[in-house]
């Protein structure tokens, strides 16, 4: 069994800065990809950031520049800076992680509850 708990979200001005965090905990042998995803309001949930076990990053272009994703693996945290809040990012952001556990040898997606994120003056 694990668990992703994500926390850090909350209500920001437009410009402000928000700093997510999401720790995995469980039966974990091993995390190869860690990301962040976000879904608004009748919207499809699309990625954010993801970032390897190497330290390999990808974003979003929407993000790109603004949003800062890392990681401690010793921690089995995952982290995501967002500055230059704008409107649009207002959103409930979602923690992935690819992980393989003692039960499956093959890496299974896992999410977390969910954290709200609100851009607004």
């Amino acid at each position: 069994q694990v668990q992703l708990v994500e926390s850090g979200g909350g209500l920001v001005q437009p410009g402000g800065s928000l700093r997510l965090s999401c720790a995995a905990s469980g039966s974990i042998l091993s995390i190869y990809a860690m990301g962040w995803y976000r879904q608004a309001p009748g919207k499809q949930r699309e990625l954010v950031a993801t970032i390897l076990t190497g330290g390999v990053t990808n974003y979003a272009d929407s993000v790109k520049g603004r949003f800062t994703i890392s990681r401690d693996n010793a921690k089995n945290t995952v982290y995501l800076q967002m500055n230059s809040l704008k409107p649009e990012d207002t959103a409930v952001y979602y923690c992935m992680g690819s992980i393989t556990t003692i039960l499956s040898i093959l890496p299974i997606e896992y999410w977390g509850q969910g954290t709200q994120v609100t851009v607004s003056s």
